[in-house]
């Protein structure tokens, strides 16, 4: 049974009336379309070695002769153990090691933006764990096979489910390759950004002054690291980030609205860390969307990173390959599966409708609600989240997401 609303998590505002609401509770007919599954909890598939790989093999047989000291003809052989050792090196050791001590690092970092977690990993040696890509099937099998070598220069992976196959490898210098069935996201991962590289700083106060007319408080700004480009007032960059990393950025200039994004960087959904956990999550259409819902207290909420399309595409749903326009989606396939509701709040005309279609057609139309904006006259309702922010304010907005009704296939051709 799918959770009625999205109530119980509003708890930030207890003595609201968004304690109850009227969301529907029925349920709508799967649809066989390619689509991010929902994931299925069971136990860890348990691993037996097979008694045919460890036969015990026979003792090695004892020398008469005294272990360090072996006679043959009159000579004396001399036990490598008493043989001198030239004098270690103890400058160039510590150097080698903190070259691998570096190489590990920017392994651990890059696979953790994949969703494998290695702090616990020791080089040379295979590990188990559960693939981030199909979480083991139903029965949590940890069938991802991971692998660094013993000199830290790669990290290599093989998902051994059929039905997943997901494998590939990175490597400790600027390069990385990535390989394998199911695999549609090709990062350039030689690429490494960080605020500094991009030459992003702080917010100045006329920016700030920009968001506060929007209702965004610093305190939003501040804890999704809402940047500006040095030295220019007028260019905002929102911050996209996994796990802590930053792997793209998305610019708007405040005087003509233009919106830019880095080039060659993973395409993910902007807040991604703030659904990490989450078994309910809200779509908006827009970074600022975003934000304004983090103003009305709800957290798990991410934007998609390129706007909306303008109507519903006729075409038959592109495997994953080749569904190139929604390949945040996929890239972000990990978090999606496992949330049982998600509200879709894209904007209220046709291209966020047409948006709307499209992301329940890939997700689940079971799973997904959709919100209904309120009205701002007789004739014609508010926009998106930021409009009912601004207008009606932050209880108004939890409201009208906690309001939201199963979604509906709608006519948008």
């Amino acid at each position: 049974m799918l959770p009625q609303c999205l109530c119980p998590f509003y708890t930030f505002f207890p003595s609201t009336p968004s304690s109850s609401c009227n969301c529907n509770s029925s349920t709508t007919t799967t649809t066989k379309t390619s689509r991010i599954p929902i994931s299925n909890w069971s136990h860890f598939h348990q691993f037996r070695a097979h008694p045919l790989l460890f036969s015990t093999s026979s003792p090695k047989p004892i020398s008469k002769f005294h272990p360090f000291s072996l006679c043959n003809s009159g000579s004396r052989f001399i036990s490598p153990s008493r043989v001198s050792r030239p004098p270690v090196n103890v400058e160039k050791h510590e150097e080698e090691e903190t070259i691998n001590m570096a190489k590990l690092s920017g392994l651990k970092q890059k696979t953790a933006i994949l969703g494998i977690n290695c702090d616990s990993f020791t080089p040379g040696q295979y590990s188990h764990l559960i693939c981030p890509k199909c979480c083991g099937g139903q029965s949590m099998e940890r069938s991802l096979s991971f692998h660094i070598n013993q000199n830290r220069d790669f990290a290599m992976w093989r998902c051994f489910r059929v039905e997943c196959g997901w494998a590939g490898q990175v490597f400790a210098d600027d390069g990385a390759t990535y390989n394998g069935a199911n695999q549609i996201n090709k990062v350039n991962s030689s690429r490494k950004m960080t605020e500094e590289s991009l030459r992003l700083e702080p917010l100045g106060d006329e920016l700030i002054a920009y968001f506060a007319e929007r209702m965004i408080s610093k305190e939003v700004l501040r804890k999704n690291a809402v940047m500006q480009i040095s030295s220019n007032q007028n260019v905002i960059a929102f911050t996209y980030r996994r796990n802590g990393f930053l792997v793209s950025c998305k610019y708007r200039r405040t005087i003509d609205k233009k919106f830019w994004q880095e080039k060659g960087t993973e395409k993910i959904l902007y807040g991604l860390d703030d659904i990490k956990e989450a078994d309910e999550i809200v779509i908006v259409e827009g970074e600022i969307d975003k934000l304004s819902m983090e103003e009305a207290g709800i957290c798990n909420c991410v934007s998609v990173p390129d706007g909306a399309p303008q109507k519903v595409s006729t075409k038959e749903l592109p495997s994953l390959e080749k569904d190139t326009r929604f390949q945040y989606l996929w890239n972000c396939k990990e978090y999606l599966e496992k949330a049982s509701r998600i509200v879709l709040a894209t904007d209220g005309d046709v291209p966020g409708q047409a948006l709307a279609e499209e992301l329940a057609l890939r997700l689940g139309r079971e799973r997904c609600w959709q919100v209904s904006w309120p009205k701002k006259d007789e004739f014609s309702c508010f926009k998106d989240a930021n409009e009912v922010l601004k207008n009606l304010g932050p209880v108004a907005l939890r409201d009208t997401i906690c309001n939201a009704k199963l979604y509906r296939v709608q006519n948008l051709n």
